[in-house]
């Protein structure tokens, strides 16, 4: 029995390019209400008690995996999100940050926002792991390299680009 109508997948024309260009973090509770659309799989409206917090990245320091699981004999599926990002030069500051985000295992929501222009939106993700430390040449510098997780029944939903800048501090 199928569940909903098969929908295509057609070539495009325009260009794709990897990346992470911006990332923005909230807790989840902040996020009161969100509007979707299942037909195109995108997120119209996020309204928010408090606004997402920017975390600025350097260009090719970041990005995105997502992993469907299909368990076909228990019939369960979900997909893991890992968001990988590295945050050059160490400091205190810094630290603070990352220890205030993993803080009692809160979940997050997460924006991230891709080399293509795209918004995706990655609800229920937690800090999961943070490595730090100095490179042993000069050139190699001083950075964190840190990781969220987010298991969720489906694959992360395109933001409207129009509202980011409504709910972005």
């Amino acid at each position: 029995m199928a569940c909903t109508t098969l929908t295509t997948i057609t070539k495009g024309c325009e260009g794709n390019i990897g990346g992470i260009t911006a990332v923005y973090i909230n807790d989840q509770a902040n996020v009161t209400a969100i509007t979707e659309t299942d037909a195109t799989w995108s997120i119209d409206a996020i309204t928010v008690s408090s606004d997402f917090i920017p975390f600025e990245i350097r260009r090719n320091s970041g990005n995105y995996t997502e992993e469907e699981a299909n368990d076909l004999v228990k019939g369960s599926q979900f997909v893991t999100a890992t968001i990988t990002l590295m945050f050059s030069r160490r400091e205190a500051s810094k630290s603070r940050s990352l220890k205030i985000l993993g803080e009692g295992q809160r979940d997050l929501a997460i924006i991230v926002k891709d080399a293509n222009e795209k918004y995706w939106y990655f609800p229920n993700a937690q800090l999961s792991a943070v490595t730090e430390g100095s490179g042993t040449a000069k050139a190699d510098g001083s950075s964190y390299s840190v990781v969220f997780l987010a298991e969720n029944l489906y694959l992360a939903k395109e933001v409207d680009a129009d509202i980011i800048a409504d709910i972005v501090a």
